[in-house]
């Protein structure tokens, strides 16, 4: 897979995450988050499983089964996952879905940033405007005309540090294992057990609820966890991780975009002004690196024939 596909496999993800705002919102009045959270990603870890199992008897098969230190980093992802997710589910509960919404967004300029300062990558300078970019249309998309932090905006802000560390190390250590599907499988793993023990030791779990919410569950778990996020780890085996990131974001207009068709919410013209910032910088950031490998190509050509003649 070379670094186009791999961010059209990514817009992809951005697609199905963005749908899934309707099912989790539908979700939320019969469960609560964690509880919701927990199901749909052991349901995710159910769909991988298979791929995951075969993955591994290729590894022991051809001499390269994981070791203790491969456990650990897929542990630390779906610490990450679990930490990212509960996070914002608290500061949800006491900030608006408007705040909220934007805050999430930190974490796209956070990747590039912490991409530097804890592996010493230095991304595109394509990936810098373009992060501020996708951040400014997700204010304007958020429908916010002013930001006041309070105790849940904090929460909210919080999470964006534990989805960027893992935006950054998601593809490096799925790519150092070749496991890709072992390491979407464990992290979901993690996640929805994790998430279990916090919902069974602080909301109601009832059989009921849970047979209420099974489609937004069943939706969810399949294509947001089980498809998307698993098409998300093979993908950044091949794309720079600040371009996953802004690419990524675009959940955000997805979601607007199925909240119009599905759910009957129109855009303002500030929204659309911020669905169109973001795509321009999606695009921006996916061509702009391209100009640079066809001039360089380009120029090797023209060394060559020169030096044919």
């Amino acid at each position: 897979m070379n670094r186009v596909q791999a961010n059209l496999l990514l817009t992809a993800v951005a697609l199905i995450w963005g749908s899934a705002f309707v099912a989790q919102s539908r979700g939320m009045a019969d469960v609560g988050p964690l509880l919701f959270t927990g199901v749909r990603f052991l349901v995710g870890a159910l769909v991988v499983l298979p791929l995951a199992v075969l993955e591994w008897r290729r590894l022991r098969r051809d001499g390269r089964p994981l070791v203790r230190r491969d456990g650990v980093h897929i542990l630390g992802l779906g610490l990450l996952m679990t930490l990212g997710a509960v996070m914002q589910q608290v500061g949800i509960q006491f900030t608006s879905v408007t705040n909220a919404g934007f805050l999430t967004a930190l974490y796209v300029p956070l990747v590039p940033v912490l991409g530097w300062l804890l592996l010493g990558h230095v991304a595109h300078w394509a990936a810098w405007p373009a992060a501020l970019g996708c951040l400014a249309g997700a204010f304007l998309l958020s429908g916010a005309h002013e930001l006041r932090i309070g105790l849940g905006d904090l929460w909210v802000a919080g999470s964006a540090i534990p989805w960027a560390v893992h935006v950054l190390m998601v593809g490096r250590w799925a790519d150092r294992m070749a496991a890709p599907f072992l390491v979407a499988c464990g992290q979901f793993a993690v996640c929805g057990l994790l998430s279990l023990l916090a919902a069974s030791l602080a909301e109601p779990v009832r059989w009921a609820s849970l047979q209420a919410a099974a489609w937004p569950i069943a939706y969810t778990g399949v294509l947001s966890v089980g498809v998307a996020f698993t098409a998300q780890v093979v993908a950044q085996r091949y794309a720079q991780a600040a371009d996953a990131a802004i690419i990524l974001s675009a959940e955000t207009l997805f979601a607007a975009a199925f909240g119009a068709l599905l759910l009957g919410e129109r855009l303002t013209p500030a929204g659309l002004l911020g669905c169109s910032l973001m795509l321009a910088c999606i695009v921006l950031v996916q061509l702009l690196p391209l100009v640079g490998t066809l001039r360089a190509r380009r120029a090797r050509i023209l060394t060559s024939q020169s030096e044919s003649l």
